[in-house]
């Protein structure tokens, strides 16, 4: 789960990270009014949306009056960012951040991650702030600074000390850098985060280390003993369809096909999506049942699926040891009959009752495809599809 730059700001101060004075606004005129509370000549205003580059698409500017700031507000309230990372739909900015301007003298890259591979917390770092890190990465490899976390310690104060010193900081910036970093690794820790990066990291030419920016990810799956985190969620900053999926506890990923996809298990469900596209189609999502799969879970699948107006035909493909295959029949029998599903369908059962699951869908008199194979299912639904496709 994703937060906006504000609330991540707030959670890091709270942890001991230096932020700049700001406020919260949803209209011209309450933007206007927060940079009179904040006090100061200069002001930014940054629309708040989950996306990175909000800059280069115009959605930060700086600001010197109330006229400039009512100008900024109105120009992105209610509009939609496109950033490299939004994708061509963009995300719609409904809430501003008005911030006080820094005096900036230099800017750091500070970033906290979860290394699966090593199966650790890695901190980035770089003198080079403000850019992207992977543009870092590829122009100046050896300007990255890397240090990992052993868990059964956790981040020590030396570590951060060390990263202050690499990233050239002046002597009497050590001591605060190193609060910073430890506050941040606090963040991460604490609150269960699968990513904490503040870029840029600035240095202020009073001489104090404030976080200007700050993205904050988390994990789904310890959000349940987070509740403060998880009121943080913003819905409209989601794909709808993995909302509606989420919501109703169905681990799914939209994509840009158009052949919905069914399946049980993370594995099998990554080898449909592979033959699917072998078989010459363009799957619409990735959706993982999860195991012992009532036939409510399918209707409500299917729901979930049919949620993209993009589908035009749907897979399911369920190898059933924890499940049940006449389960999953039953559950497909329902979907069809109660949501009076129009799109080809192929079902591919396999596994616990198989025999079972496919004599319900053989007595059901609907018009259900079968296959052995996942092979012959990918096949059969891309030929579906097409035939779909032609008959329109």
């Amino acid at each position: 789960m994703d937060i906006h730059e504000y609330q991540a700001k707030a959670l890091l101060e709270k942890c001991g990270v230096e932020i700049p004075r700001g406020a919260i606004a949803y209209s011209p005129e309450q933007a206007a009014y927060r940079a009179l509370e904040i006090g100061g000549d200069a002001w930014v205003v940054k629309a708040q949306i989950h996306s990175g580059a909000r800059g280069k698409a115009g959605g930060v500017k700086f600001c010197r009056n109330e006229a400039e700031i009512t100008a900024a507000a109105e120009s992105m309230l209610g509009r939609r960012l496109v950033t490299h990372q939004t994708g061509p739909a963009g995300k719609l900015v409904r809430r501003l951040y008005v911030e006080e301007a820094s005096d900036i003298a230099s800017e750091i890259y500070l970033g906290f991650v979860m290394d699966r591979k090593a199966e650790r917390i890695c901190i980035v770092a770089s003198a080079e702030g403000g850019m992207e890190i992977e543009e870092i990465s590829a122009d100046r490899p050896d300007s990255i600074i890397r240090v990992v976390v052993d868990p059964a310690v956790g981040m020590q104060t030396f570590q951060a000390r060390e990263i202050a010193f690499s990233l050239g900081l002046d002597g009497a910036l050590i001591q605060k850098a190193v609060k910073t970093i430890m506050g941040a690794y606090r963040a991460f820790r604490d609150y269960d985060a699968t990513m904490v990066e503040i870029n840029p990291l600035v240095v202020t030419r009073a001489g104090e280390i404030v976080a200007l920016d700050a993205k904050m990810s988390f994990d789904d799956n310890a959000l349940f003993r987070r509740p403060e985190i998880s009121e943080l969620r913003d819905k409209s900053q989601e794909d709808q369809r993995e909302t509606f999926a989420s919501d109703r506890g169905l681990s799914y990923i939209g994509l840009e096909g158009q052949i919905g996809c069914i399946v049980n298990g993370a594995g099998l469900a990554m080898a449909t999506l592979d033959m699917i596209k072998m078989a010459g189609g363009e799957p619409a999502n990735f959706l993982d049942i999860g195991g012992g799969a009532s036939p409510e879970r399918i209707l409500k699948s299917f729901r979930a699926v049919l949620n993209d107006p993009g589908v035009e035909a749907i897979l399911v493909n369920v190898f059933a040891g924890i499940n049940r295959c006449d389960w999953v029949a039953e559950g497909v029998v329902r979907a069809v009959r109660e949501l009076d599903l129009k799109l080809p369908l192929v079902v591919r059962l396999s596994g616990t009752n198989v025999e079972k699951g496919r004599e319900i869908l053989a007595q059901s008199g609907l018009d259900i495809t079968t296959a052995e194979t996942l092979a012959e299912a990918a096949e059969k639904a891309v030929a579906a599809w097409r035939g779909q496709r032609k008959a329109a």
